[in-house]
């Protein structure tokens, strides 16, 4: 592949580009996991020592030109859209607001209430960490080798900015590294919770850039896998509001736990709603495991003496599925009709 040619054409289409769909279907096509400056850095492999080299630099430089143009011509379609929206759009400031309106509480904020009171009953503290983290605390503190797919562009937002390894700053992916400082800065026994926001790059009905998570860290001498089903366990029968809850644990990898699970809840639709607790369909709700040695070493905790469990859920997700809600970019719409017909009033907590 020619690659001056892929430079022409990238520029091209780019420059035809009208709407962001537009361009993140070329990021796709051009710097996504199948696109096409990605396979010429798969080509790579084919190729003498001295040939990578120079070709290898070359192909990084067309990389890094191609997302300058996508940048670029992504900030000019959003300035345009802005400027065509205060052309065609007023408000009549004139009109009398309403006399009085009803405070409504998020969903995710009543959710954010309601892990943190339910952990809390069982004696979990709430840790919280910067939105903005290193590559040690986000990745490498956490046993997240070198080439796994979570470090890939297309999956993470950078920032250009470099930490104390010369590593560029990144968006935190999880709120794991919460539990990375607490276990550097507090002795054992450790029971914490980590709400917060996470950030990854994707985008639709059931995904979004930006959204929330919890993760719960337990340290001791005796923590054990039953302790940990059996929290997990209790906190879904509290927050979905029901006692009689089938449930499985199924094996799983994540770097950080050994070993790793992922639960499970059973369901059943009737009249086109979905109902949690009982029935032959299962949603996975959320991963968790035993924390993994290598991660007690690399937080200087002695893992011949004490052990722990973690387990991390969304909470968007499991306030769509408390709710009913089906598109969790309605969450972010900041949309008052919206919010009163999903919101909760004082009379709700």
């Amino acid at each position: 592949m020619d690659i001056n040619q892929v430079l022409k054409d990238a520029s091209k289409e780019i420059g035809l580009a009208n709407s962001q769909a537009d361009i993140q279907n070329l990021k796709v096509s051009y710097l996504g996991k199948k696109g096409k400056i990605t396979e010429l850095l798969k080509s790579l492999k084919d190729l003498s020592l001295e040939e990578k080299k120079t070709i290898g630099a070359q192909i990084n430089s067309l990389r890094d030109s191609v997302d300058s143009l996508i940048k670029g011509k992504l900030l000019k379609i959003k300035k345009d859209e802005i400027n065509s929206k205060l052309l065609n759009e007023s408000i009549d400031i004139s009109f009398p607001p309403p006399s009085s309106i009803d405070a409504k509480v998020h969903p995710i904020s009543k959710t954010f209430d309601e892990v943190i009171s339910i952990f809390g009953s069982m004696g979990y503290a709430v840790a919280e960490g910067p939105d903005i983290e290193t590559d040690f605390y986000n990745f490498s503190a956490l046993n997240i080798p070198e080439d796994h797919p979570a470090r890939e562009m297309q999956d993470t937002f950078y920032i250009e900015d470099k930490d104390e390894e010369n590593k560029p700053f990144v968006l935190r992916t999880h709120t794991s590294p919460v539990q990375i400082r607490t276990m550097l800065s507090q002795e054992p026994p450790i029971k914490i919770i980590a709400p917060g926001r996470t950030y990854r790059c994707d985008s639709d009905a059931t995904h979004s850039p930006m959204f929330h998570q919890v993760e719960g860290l337990f340290i001791s001498e005796n923590a054990n896998m039953s302790d940990l089903k059996g929290t997990l366990i209790e906190f879904c029968k509290q927050f979905f509001e029901v006692q009689d809850l089938k449930v499985r644990f199924r094996p799983s990898y994540f770097p950080f736990t050994e070993p790793s699970a992922e639960m499970d809840i059973a369901y059943h639709v009737k009249n086109n709603s979905l109902h949690i607790g009982e029935g032959d369909k299962w949603l996975e709700i959320l991963g968790c495991g035993m924390v993994n040695p290598v991660v007690l070493e690399n937080c200087k905790i002695d893992n011949s003496i004490y052990q722990g469990f973690a387990f991390g859920m969304g909470l968007d997700r499991i306030t769509m599925l408390k709710h009913g809600l089906t598109d969790i970019r309605s969450f972010f719409n900041a949309n008052l009709n919206w919010i009163n017909q999903n919101g909760f009033g004082l009379g709700d907590y």
